[in-house]
């Protein structure tokens, strides 16, 4: 949360504030309201470090969520929703998810005010610490079961495998571990999350929050001038980097454990022995690159930026969908779906059946051949030729190509389902090649 805002302001250490739902907007300044459950507000001031209080002076079990306004860019177009974990052990929060989910055949928990905001959510990003279980899987079921239809799919998902630095439990590479695991996670969650990204989420709120000081870099390069054996015994542990003799005094040594971790020390360390004259800003945003982070960050723009207005559009569209379901009234539910039905349309529209369709067929709702599922996932969340046909150099004849095979599949070899989405694809090809002839 803190590198994805870029300042250090959400707390990671467990606490009664990591109990709450936290929602992070723009606001002209800094502060925080404490929004309670019947209604009331009551405001707080950030700490001394600008961080949410460890203290809230309400009970976790009175408080409905926190709402904090940043003066931060990144915040302007975007509202960010933190929620507890699924396997809280607050017993009240697990009582509350009970009355609100049901007996889950599982043990877990989903916590009631964690629900509500992701059944609000547009684009929800799950973070596991570990391999998935089969518990984790039924809980992120549940979720999607309470959220809007394009919400949790793969369309509008994404699974973040964060801690990757503590996989290998010391200063060692964890990215070989990291890569397959993260492959293995998005196997196995294919129909929840479009991928899983590894993420060294310190090295990420570290660098990405301007946490690292020159005081550090320079207690870093005289770590990376001792001889080799004696670093390497140093950041055997934990334990060994506070206590051994070293050229950095034990508050400082305790500072970098707290901003990089043993990983993070090993790797600034052998960067600095390469280029002892490395200064603190290059070092930085090679901690940040190592995080991976800047995959992350490609990753939801690839996802969800350039597409945002058509994800809040779907959003909207499918809730007033749902609201004409429930009225009494026959013929204003009849109006509201003509005109929708009018409205998608309009070919400005389209993108919105694109999405649809690609989740249909994301989820398994409508079951497509691997490569015709893949090829409208792509359809839907770009607009680039080349990576949706997987072919360098594709234009405007290429997507004509593709749409004529759409057609073709939608009249020979399709049923009912396939035959609606696959007309869905071949219209979407053919704007988007009016569109690179126009560009």
């Amino acid at each position: 949360m803190n590198a994805l805002i870029g300042r250090r302001v959400a707390p990671t250490a467990a606490g009664e504030c990591t109990r709450v739902v936290t929602r992070f907007r723009y606001g002209p300044a800094d502060r925080i309201d404490v929004v309670t459950r019947d209604g009331r507000r009551r405001s707080l001031p950030l700490d001394d470090d600008g961080m949410i209080p460890a203290r809230l002076g309400t009970p976790a079990t009175g408080i409905a969520y926190l709402d904090v306004t940043l003066t931060n860019d990144r915040l302007r177009t975007l509202t960010v929703v933190d929620t507890p974990g699924l396997s809280s052990t607050d017993v009240a929060a697990s009582d509350r998810a009970a009355r609100v989910v049901g007996d889950a055949p599982f043990d877990t928990d989903i916590d009631a005010d964690s629900e509500r905001e992701v059944a609000a959510a547009e684009a929800v990003i799950y973070v596991f610490t570990q391999a998935v279980r089969a518990d984790d899987v039924r809980a992120l079921d549940a979720f999607h079961d309470a959220s809007a239809r394009l919400a949790t799919s793969p369309i509008n998902a994404l699974g973040v495998l964060a801690k990757v630095d503590t996989l290998t439990g010391g200063p060692g590479d964890p990215w070989p571990i990291a890569g397959p695991l993260a492959t293995q996670q998005a196997a196995l969650l294919a129909r929840t999350v479009g991928d899983v990204v590894p993420l060294a989420g310190l090295l990420a709120e570290t660098a990405g929050a301007g946490r690292l000081t020159d005081p550090d870099r320079d207690a870093l390069a005289r770590l990376a001038a001792l001889p080799g054996d004696d670093l390497g015994l140093l950041l055997t542990s934990v334990d060994l980097f506070r206590t051994l003799p070293a050229p950095a005094d034990p508050d400082r040594r305790e500072r970098l454990l707290a901003r990089l971790d043993l990983y993070g020390i090993g790797y600034a360390c052998a960067q600095l022995a390469a280029e002892p004259r490395l200064g603190t800003g290059e070092l930085v945003r090679r901690l940040l690159a190592v995080s991976g982070f800047p995959r992350l960050a490609h990753t939801l723009q690839q996802s969800f930026g350039w597409r945002s207005d058509a994800i809040k559009a779907g959003w909207a569209l499918t809730r007033l969908e749902r609201l004409a379901g429930h009225t009494t009234d026959p013929r204003l539910r009849a109006r509201v779906r003509d005109t929708l039905e009018d409205l998608l349309r309009d070919p400005a529209y389209h993108r919105l059946k694109l999405l649809d369709a690609a989740q249909r067929a994301a989820t398994g709702a409508v079951r497509l051949p691997a490569d015709r599922e893949t090829e409208l996932i792509r359809l839907a969340t770009s607009d680039d030729p080349a990576y949706i046909l997987g072919r360098p150099g594709a234009g405007p004849q290429d997507l004509i190509a593709a749409a004529g095979r759409w057609r073709a599949y939608a009249v020979d070899g399709a049923g009912p389902a396939q035959a609606r989405v696959a007309h869905i694809a071949h219209r979407g090809f053919q704007l988007l090649a009016q569109e690179v002839r126009d560009a």
